[in-house]
């Protein structure tokens, strides 16, 4: 016998989500025309590749909205099992969107170190270092303010996107060595300082896609977790043992399917409480826990 009862869902995910991601527009929209400008005043090419990063930003973070609001549509007809996997699409976009960023900023600084004119390698000004340390000391905030909220709501989707500010902060950190440099009389250091930015980004583009590629393909839980659901459900009474117990990501979220083993000769009614108490213990000891799916099997008196 089988004992499934759907879990409620939690509609302040999705409000929690969006208040974030609309604090990350407006200051990574006012912080990326500060460092536009700033670069362009103070002639440095690194602001500039950093601007356009703080740019990319607002893009990400409108699809980070999009899919965390499309993830938290309900059940329906033709998605009985919900819409989590949106925020995993989410997800892959913000890091074909990063990577691309990423080249593109390590091109241009390729291609201004390899010509090497006077004209292209011009010393920037002061204005670019203090937008530099602004901007590490705005994004690393955002970073820590957007890392909490997709933690408290497990969203895959907003972790990416904090580490979008990370990355953006890390960015920031090269632009000032890399303009520093330059007035201290080696003009090449800001543009290889950009191209140093586009290994980071890079970095954090391939680790979010890895991330939401895992949660795709139904990839399983780690096995300490599962040793735990296991031992949270030996600790029901009746649960004479566990025959069998699979887990797989969905999006941001968790199924699990288990088999226990109870007296062969219990009646029906009293079999069936002691799945839905296996069912409740697992969803309330792991909230990522969506949907969990309990079968009973017979276990003969000659087992005992």
């Amino acid at each position: 016998m089988g004992y499934f009862k759907k879990k409620q869902e939690t509609p302040s995910d999705k409000m929690v989500a969006m208040r974030v991601s609309t604090v990350s527009i407006v200051i990574n929209c006012l912080l990326s025309f500060f460092k536009l400008a700033a670069g362009i005043m103070a002639g440095s090419g690194a602001m500039v590749s950093d601007a356009v990063h703080s740019a990319s930003d607002v893009f990400s973070t409108v699809v980070v909205m999009i899919g965390v609001s499309a993830a938290n549509k309900k059940s329906d007809k033709e998605h009985p099992y919900g819409h989590e996997r949106m925020e995993c699409v989410a997800s892959v976009l913000l890091a074909v969107v990063l990577f691309a960023t990423g080249v593109g900023i390590g091109l241009e600084a390729v291609k201004k170190i390899v010509i090497g004119r006077p004209e292209i390698l011009l010393a920037p000004g002061r204005l670019a270092l203090v937008a530099a340390v602004i901007s590490v000391l705005i994004k690393e905030w955002m970073y820590w303010y957007t890392r909490i909220a997709a933690k408290k709501i497990n969203s895959g989707a907003l972790m990416a996107d904090a580490w979008h500010h990370r990355s953006d902060a890390f960015s920031s950190i090269g632009a000032f060595a890399g303009i520093l440099g330059a007035r201290m009389g080696f003009p090449v250091l800001d543009p290889a300082a950009s191209f140093v930015i586009c290994l980071f980004i890079g970095k954090a583009a391939v680790d979010i896609f890895r991330d939401a590629m895992d949660k795709m393909v139904d990839k399983a839980c780690d096995d300490r977790v599962v040793e735990q659901m296991t031992k949270t459900a030996l600790e029901e009474t009746g649960v004479c043992r566990v025959d069998e117990i699979r887990t797989r990501m969905f999006g941001s979220k968790v199924y699990v399917d288990i088999e226990i083993a109870a007296d062969s000769r219990l009646e029906l009614g009293r079999a069936h409480q002691i799945a839905e108490n296996v069912h409740d213990a697992i969803e309330n000891t792991f909230p990522k826990v969506k949907h969990c799916m309990v079968h009973v099997n017979p276990l003969e008196t000659t087992e005992s």
